[in-house]
């Protein structure tokens, strides 16, 4: 008799990987941007730290609030779907063991023993079928606001400290290119690890980062010298 194994699926890791990776990213990308694009308008440094510490608050409050609001509204419909189903299999039973059974059979199961799938799973657990097997719903991919938006908060706020504290071990004179440099070596390593939690193409991930993050700071760079020179 072969040995049962337990197998650690990536599709679980969908969720807080998802919110953790963006959080990081965002924090990383919009305050590095933002400390560059101050640092080019000539600023003092402490200005540059007090407005990357705005950006870090705001931003990681930003980051929940926007999380919460949108997962929220996920979970709003996930409530409103099982809602409906859970009507639905007390007025139209027979209907509901039909749907289900048709499911399993555009799968590729026989019609009969698509039927019989259908019963047994429908006498332990009706409303779970129906949301895992017609709605999607999973106790993997269900949504949790909370979880989101502190996950959110919590890896945007370690995203911005790091081009922080570049601010504050960097001279004057070299500030911005030293948060910028260290900043795109930030978001590659990022990249690389969301990359390697997720299973997918390490170096396709950690280009795709680094790039969208050398432009964000180079656009706020620009913008920062013009108003700087202006002013």
């Amino acid at each position: 008799m072969s040995r049962l194994h337990t197998e650690n699926h990536l599709v679980s890791r969908v969720g807080w990987l998802r919110a953790a990776v963006l959080g990081a990213n965002d924090g990383i990308v919009s305050t590095a941007s933002l400390i560059v694009g101050v640092a080019a308008a000539h600023a003092a440094a402490a200005d540059v730290l007090v407005a990357g510490v705005a950006g870090l608050v705001a931003g990681a409050m930003s980051m929940a609030a926007g999380e919460y609001v949108s997962v929220s509204s996920q979970s709003d419909t996930e409530q409103a779907d099982l809602a409906r189903e859970k009507r639905e299999l007390v007025t139209q039973p027979d209907f509901e063991r039909q749907e289900l059974a048709g499911i399993y059979v555009a799968r590729g199961v026989e019609p009969n023993l698509a039927l019989q799938v259908a019963d047994q799973l429908m006498a332990k657990d009706a409303l779970g079928a129906h949301a895992r097997d017609e709605l999607g719903i999973s106790e993997v991919t269900t949504a949790r606001p909370i979880q989101a938006a502190l996950a959110s908060a919590a890896a945007f706020s370690v995203g911005a400290a790091m081009p922080l504290a570049m601010v504050l071990v960097s001279p004057a004179s070299w500030l911005a290119a030293i948060v910028s440099v260290a900043s795109l070596l930030f978001l590659a390593v990022l990249g690389a690890i969301g990359a390697k939690a997720g299973g997918a193409n390490v170096l396709r991930a950690t280009v795709r980062v680094t790039f969208w993050g050398a432009l964000a700071m180079a656009l706020t760079a620009g913008i920062g010298a013009m108003v700087g020179t202006a002013i």
